[in-house]
């Protein structure tokens, strides 16, 4: 139930949640420090213009004006403050970033979903070739493993391959973008008209299948084989299956599946792109792919960059919770404070017991299913 002191959308965080929510931030992003990335922190107030490219169906920002009139916002992507901060202070390429935060989107009411998001992720900037991607992939499915998380299924899909296969087919422009939309929206009836005039063309075989190329990797790529000979089709399949390749070398537990027949998720994306989920979940565990043409929203220069971003809160909900005992109440007396701190790192899950009284310690230990301990020895 909405609480009625909170604006819609927002929550309070508190107790086991809460803890559980930091105990996964802490370890993502000690993670992502031992393999060598290193920090950045950007600002939660942005220039609306910073997010120009983001899709605005999905990222609607919360706005406001500074004393100037500019439009600010509340962050709605971490991603694109890390291009601005690359093309306005030209640091030397190439760099590994990490960073963590929240993110603020403004959801439809009775959506189910929350305004405000954790993430935590990695950028990697100056480096072509797919090793970018498959750091990107071992990062997130170690880190998968390091939470205790089964039962991982990993997505490849390839922001160009759609355009690429259109544009190959002999019916004009505004056609190819009808049967984009009539594909991405899975409307057979219009699709399937659409392609009518192909229907003996050396594309008829993979057009019948396109709509439901999407799930085992293996037989998706058996459709993709009818495809006639194109080289920009050649690289990105080669990509796909090489990575399909180090994954399962990699992470032998981890399913890898592969749709060829959805949109890319931002405009900006130019290559691979990945998503972890498991089955007990609608909402990803983490989400990234190629962007080559991010900084060219700031600067001229195309930039090589690669990222994958964890969604905390969708951590949260597949993290296995540890069994943990009742917590210690720790009663002392005032000269015993210092014997009580040791006692307290000693122990571990324990905390001082604050009370003045002996009865009072009792009373909360019973309270809070605590085990009281008593340093003052009364009987």
């Amino acid at each position: 139930m909405q609480n009625k002191n909170l604006p819609n959308g927002t929550r309070d965080e508190f107790g086991p949640q809460a803890q559980i929510k930091e105990t996964i931030q802490n370890k993502l992003l000690s993670g992502f420090k031992n393999r060598g990335f290193q920090k950045l922190t950007t600002p939660v107030i942005e220039y609306s213009d910073v997010f120009k490219p983001l899709n605005p169906d999905d990222y609607r920002p919360y706005q406001m004006l500074d004393e100037q009139g500019e439009t600010l916002v509340l962050r709605p992507d971490l991603t694109l403050p890390v291009a601005r901060v690359m093309s306005a202070t030209g640091l030397n390429l190439p760099v590994k970033w990490y960073y963590g935060g929240d993110v603020f989107r403004l959801k439809k009411r009775l959506s189910g979903s929350y305004n405000q998001l954790s993430q935590a992720g990695i950028e990697i900037v100056g480096y072509e070739g797919v090793r970018a991607e498959w750091e990107c992939l071992s990062v997130a499915l170690s880190e998968c493993q390091r939470l205790g998380i089964p039962n991982v299924t990993l997505q490849l899909s390839e922001a160009g391959f759609v355009d690429a296969v259109i544009s190959q087919l002999a019916i004009p422009q505004p056609t190819r973008e009808s049967l984009k939309q009539a594909l991405y929206a899975k409307d057979l009836s219009d699709y399937n008209r659409l392609c009518q005039p192909l229907a003996e063309t050396e594309f008829s075989e993979f057009l019948r299948e396109w709509p439901w190329l999407f799930g085992s990797f293996d037989q998706v790529m058996e459709v993709v084989k009818t495809l006639p000979d194109n080289e920009s089709l050649k690289r990105m399949i080669h990509d796909l299956t090489t990575t399909q390749q180090f994954v399962n070398n990699q992470f032998p537990d981890y399913r890898v599946t592969v749709d060829l027949s959805i949109p890319s998720p931002q405009v900006y994306y130019t290559g691979m792109v990945f998503r972890g989920f498991t089955e007990q979940s609608a909402d990803y565990l983490f989400s990234g792919g190629r962007y080559d043409d991010l900084l060219t929203n700031f600067q001229q220069v195309k930039v090589p960059a690669v990222g994958v971003a964890f969604e905390i809160d969708a951590l949260v909900q597949r993290v296995p919770v540890p069994e943990s005992g009742p917590q210690t109440l720790i009663y002392f007396d005032d000269e015993q404070w210092p014997q009580a701190e040791q006692l307290l790192h000693k122990l571990g899950n324990a905390t001082l017991c604050l009370t003045h009284n002996f009865e009072a310690a009792k009373r909360l230990a019973a309270s809070t299913n605590s085990k009281l301990l008593d340093l003052t020895k009364r009987r």
